[in-house]
């Protein structure tokens, strides 16, 4: 660099009549100086560079420019005095060729798949007799409804993750792809999800992960139970209780799970610290959280299902199933109605408001060994002792489709996008389309390994199935298993700390209570026409009338004789008879909506019927 160097140099002492002579010229000089300054300025006006013609432009000569800007000057004085007489008529001429020119006027279309994959259900008729309040907060909330699901399905798009999945070569079985062949084909991130903890001395082990997909929790039948951030592989708690751990469950958060020991039940936090020993739950073989409740359901060696409110430490219902040993336990996510499998092959579904069971079915002729319900409520599957493994529709109870495995299967899970794990000794089978109509015979996967299994989870937003077996954990990557875009505002894997405290006191704001917990959750948004029906006839008993029934017509005394007795009758019969012919005219009206339901059903099966492969080539 160039360093420039300014030296200060004093001028010589002069006497003060000197100076006063040359103080004129001095000024003249510097007036001069800046007259010089200001005409040559360092910045210069640049003439403007013209934009090259293009081959679409005409060429024309200056002289035809010239006329036509005069030209130009003198129409556009022309053209504002006819603007003021319009009064902004050319702005209308002006949007109306805008819209013209737009081939594809208004929002874009939404296709009906598209729609209906966001539905709500049915709309809600609005009853000619109701009030005008209702009938405008009933007409509010379906427009909202509508709204929100076309937005759904709008933004539908700006979810770009697929899911992943497994494709052999030309005859080659997935099956058998082996686990290290699949951590060696995909990524570094990805294969490191395949991994083994060698834990042989306090084994089998029992396993669950936390809504996020993020922690791991393992528990050994000899006491050892750790916390794990499986994907950083960071240990956060590990301690031996010394006593038999039967099940192991996250709570809310991954700041406290509970430990299913061998009399009572325990609460820790992440560190490891006991918080609570809970010892109303004794003898507890299997847990179950419900995260929109906050309850945690425990299933006894003595036949009782106990419901804990987490959020303040109480005790909500315990109820005595008499079934007899409860070690088959699972939770349907939809209602959060909790599935049990006992020995006599029956599978019963359970609420906290009732002390028999919703529904009770007959499902295998032997003991039913583990259950697992999909994501919708929608399917249910069994296995039981009759090595049968069977797939029910819980909306009207019945089989699906069955299939015999030969060793049958001790453990079952199903993945976020319908994977189904079923653990047969010391192998692990997954299923595809195991929830459609038709049964399928040949697992999508399979792995084997060193000791009986235990346990088995899917990890969520993840391709990834724990295991948990008699020689420690299994991590198996399972391409297309885990779903691929999560919902931020109800689970979010990469959330911070301060988002993780405020999504709790949320969660806690707008807790569902267990009042609530039904088969159908659509009920909640009906009216009990039951409970309305034996109200009224309560409060007419108590009355002694009925209070919402019509007032009995009264004429009103005329004179001049018109209030005789038979002028009063012909009155009252004729109101009568306006009262008859309303209701007739009403029944009238839905006898011919019936029928032209009827005839437009009857025109698209005909429709229907006379259609083709070949009308789609016609014009």
């Amino acid at each position: 660099m160039a360093v420039m160097l300014y030296l200060r140099s004093e001028p010589p002492i002069k006497n003060e009549e000197e100076e006063e002579d040359n103080c004129e010229p001095q000024l003249r000089n510097m007036a001069a100086v800046v007259q010089e300054v200001l005409t040559s300025t360092h910045v210069e006006k640049t003439n403007k560079k013209k934009p090259p013609k293009r081959y679409w432009e005409e060429t024309e000569n200056t002289d035809q420019k010239r006329t036509e800007e005069e030209q130009g000057a003198a129409g556009q004085d022309q053209n504002k005095s006819r603007e003021k007489k319009n009064n902004g008529g050319g702005k209308k001429r002006n949007d109306e060729s805008l819209e013209k020119q737009d081939p594809f006027p208004g929002e874009a279309p939404i296709p009906h798949k598209r729609l209906q994959k966001f539905r709500r259900g049915e709309k809600y008729e609005v009853p000619k007799e109701a009030r005008p309040d209702l009938k405008e907060a009933i007409t509010f909330s379906e427009a909202m409804s509508e709204l929100a699901q076309k937005q759904a399905a709008r933004y539908d798009l700006l979810l770009p993750e697929d899911a992943g999945f497994l494709e052999g070569d030309e005859d080659e079985d997935t099956n058998t792809i082996s686990q290290d062949d699949i951590a060696a084909a995909v990524d570094i991130t990805s294969g490191s999800k395949y991994f083994n903890l060698h834990l042989s001395q306090f084994g089998p082990y029992r396993l669950d992960y936390s809504r996020t997909g993020r922690h791991l929790l393992v528990g050994g039948k000899k006491g050892h139970v750790a916390c794990i951030d499986w994907q950083s592989k960071d240990l956060m708690c590990e301690m031996n209780v010394m006593e038999t751990v039967n099940d192991v469950k996250w709570l809310h958060t991954e700041a406290m799970f509970a430990v299913a020991q061998k009399k009572w039940l325990y609460i820790y936090d992440s560190k490891g610290l006991e918080l609570h020993c809970l010892k109303k739950f004794n003898d507890v073989l299997r847990m179950q959280f419900l995260p929109y409740h906050f309850l945690l359901a425990t299933a006894s060696a003595t036949g009782f299902l106990q419901y804990l409110d987490v959020s303040v430490g109480r005790e909500v219902k315990a109820i005595c199933t008499k079934m007899g040993r409860l070690d088959v336990m699972c939770q349907n996510p939809y209602n959060a109605v909790i599935h049990l499998g006992h020995p006599n092959g029956t599978v019963s579904l359970w609420s906290p408001n009732q002390k028999e069971p919703l529904v009770k079915m007959l499902c295998h002729r032997g003991a039913v060994r583990s259950l697992t319900v999909d994501k919708t409520g929608t399917y249910m599957v069994t296995s039981g002792l009759d090595r049968k493994l069977k797939v029910y529709d819980i909306r009207a109870f019945k089989p699906l489709h069955s299939c015999f495995l030969p060793a049958g299967a001790s453990c079952l899970s199903l993945s976020q996008r319908g994977l189904l794990s079923a653990a047969t000794g010391d192998i692990v089978q997954v299923y595809q389309n195991i929830l459609g109509s038709s049964p399928v015979f040949k697992p999508y996967m399979a792995h084997r390994l060193r000791g009986q299994i235990w346990g088995l989870a899917y990890c969520p937003f993840e391709d990834v199935l724990g295991i948990g077996h008699g020689e420690g954990f299994t991590s198996m990557i399972v391409p297309g298993a885990g779903e691929p875009n999560f919902d931020a505002l109800d689970a979010n894997p990469y959330r911070s700390s301060k988002q993780k405290q405020e999504w709790e006191v949320k969660a806690l704001l707008e807790k569902v209570q267990p009042e609530l917990i039904g088969l159908d959750p659509g009920q909640l948004s009906k009216v009990d026409q039951a409970t309305f029906e034996q109200r009224h006839k309560r409060r007419v008993e108590e009355l002694g009338f009925d209070p919402l029934a019509k007032e009995k017509f009264k004429p009103k005394n005329k004179q001049k004789g018109r209030s005789s007795a038979g002028a009063v009758e012909k009155r009252k019969r004729k109101v009568a008879n306006e009262d008859q012919r309303d209701e007739i005219q009403q029944s009238i009206q839905e006898r011919t909506e019936r029928e032209k339901e009827l005839k437009v059903k009857s025109k698209e099966k005909k429709t229907l019927e006379n259609k083709s492969t070949l009308d789609r080539f016609r014009k």
